[in-house]
């Protein structure tokens, strides 16, 4: 079974070797919001939104500071919007006073981030640091 799997895996890699997020993004932290906004979304969707409030709202402070009725205004159109900006306007909070800022690069520290299950990490991970905790 083993075995199996890891020929698989091998044939995968040989055929897409660099595969990415189609999500546009230019730092960790926007890739991370761009990945809470991804959630019952089309990435075409949240890169439409993103292209507009990555502009408006720059760094984790932004986030942390802009008002909530604000936060889900700009990101309405990709859904779920009051929980997806709950969840973003904490998860900058988080970040700002326990990663100094910056975005976690383990899983465990991940999970501590608010609106941020395993799936969302791996990708987080995976495209921003390369770490690959699950396929």
């Amino acid at each position: 079974m083993v075995k199996n799997l890891e020929n698989i895996l091998k044939k995968l890699l040989k055929k897409y070797p660099d595969v990415k997020t189609s999500l546009k993004y230019s730092n960790n932290f926007e890739l991370l919001v761009s990945v809470i906004l991804s959630a019952q979304c089309t990435d075409k969707k949240v890169n439409e939104v993103t292209e507009k409030l990555f502009k408006i709202l720059k760094k984790p402070e932004d986030y942390a500071s802009v008002s909530l009725e604000k936060l889900e205004n700009y990101i309405k159109p990709t859904g779920f919007f009051r929980n997806k900006a709950k969840n973003i306007q904490k998860t900058a909070r988080i970040i700002l006073k326990d990663f100094n800022s910056k975005v976690p690069d383990t899983m465990e520290e991940m999970l501590k981030l608010s609106g941020v299950a395993r799936k969302t990490a791996n990708v987080v991970l995976g495209n921003a640091y390369g770490v690959v905790e699950g396929i």
